[in-house]
């Protein structure tokens, strides 16, 4: 939202949204953040059906390096004194509200997701990743059902795509979950956010096909641990610890957020056929990631295949679901 030019900024206790509105957009954040826990499933669809995928996209992109220059300056005396207003109305610029709102109902979702995968991870690997083979294969069909491709260079996208995910995620897949740089949690942080805004594409079937995914929900659900622990008179070095590669994913996902979202935005302006068929190709080559993991964990026995396409056919049938009745989800109802 912008403040006229003609009125004064508005106070914070004038700006603040009623209650309804912020209820309202913390549960499109749980969504959001529950799509974007589980590969397959992306959160930008889910703000695009709930109807704030624009507002969420103005939001992001009114984030300039004009604005945090004005923001900083009126926090400081550089401008002939403290203009705490001035800073506030630079916020509102950035629908900070709505924001806040959101990124709350999205960060508990995360937390709680990763929690439980975490946890399936151990003791149920087969269950979990047939989960995820599902859910990226209903995926891959709802995004293909939309998809033409016309042209040598979409075809090209396509396979280009196609390979990167096939061979990365075979590659990546195989280590033991732990494995890699800082630089590589950056990264993946870059590349995983920022494809969490994008409809369609999972941010989390990214971190899968870098080989992130079960590292960083461990890392997540670790540094939960540790800030619980600190509040019961645990340590603090445990804290640090367990920080380290949470805050390098976070700090990846603000600069992917920035850049790398921007760059695709652009890229589907420019040539969206081409763009949109590499992307759709990575969900079909991530395909061969599930089943590495679990031939990584415990390997491929009779009971295993069962229990692995069982529970893929569970996360198939619960995307489509969700894709059929997804245009009828109107959350002014709840």
């Amino acid at each position: 939202m912008t403040t006229p030019p003609d009125r004064d900024p508005p106070t914070v206790l004038g700006s603040v949204p009623p209650l309804r509105a912020w209820i309202r957009t913390f549960l499109i954040g749980l969504c959001m953040g529950s799509a974007d826990g589980v590969p397959g499933v992306s959160g930008g669809t889910i703000a695009l059906i709930a109807g704030v995928y624009e507002r969420l996209i103005a939001a992001i992109t009114a984030v300039t390096p004009g604005r945090i220059v004005r923001f900083v300056r009126a926090l400081t005396p550089l401008d002939g004194g403290v203009d705490v207003r001035g800073a506030f109305s630079e916020l509102l610029e950035l629908d900070i509200w709505f924001l806040l709102a959101l990124v709350a109902g999205v960060g508990t979702a995360v937390v709680i997701v990763t929690h439980i995968v975490t946890v399936a991870s151990q003791e149920t690997p087969a269950l979990l990743f047939g989960f995820f083979f599902g859910l990226i294969a209903a995926s891959a069909l709802v995004l293909l059902r939309g998809l033409s491709i016309e042209t040598p260079l979409q075809a090209a996208a396509g396979v280009v795509g196609f390979l990167v995910a096939f061979l990365v995620s075979g590659i990546s897949a195989g280590g033991d979950g732990t494995g890699g740089s800082l630089l590589l949690v950056f990264v993946a942080g870059m590349i995983g956010v920022s494809a969490m805004i994008l409809p369609g594409i999972s941010g989390s079937l990214l971190l899968v096909i870098l080989g992130q995914y079960t590292r960083m929900t461990r890392a997540l659900s670790e540094f939960i641990d540790a800030l619980i622990g600190l509040a019961t008179g645990g340590s603090v070095d445990d804290v640090t610890a367990t920080a380290v590669p949470v805050v390098t994913f976070i700090v990846g996902g603000l600069v992917g957020l920035f850049t790398i979202a921007r760059v695709v935005r652009r890229a589907l302006d420019y040539n969206r056929r081409a763009t949109l068929a590499f992307l759709v190709a990575l969900v079909v080559g991530a395909l061969r990631a599930p089943v590495v993991e679990v031939q990584d964990k415990v390997g491929f026995s009779t009971d295993v295949l069962i229990a692995f396409v069982a529970a893929a056919a569970v996360g198939a049938a619960f995307l489509l679901v969700l894709d059929w009745y997804a245009v009828d989800l109107d959350l002014d109802k709840i």
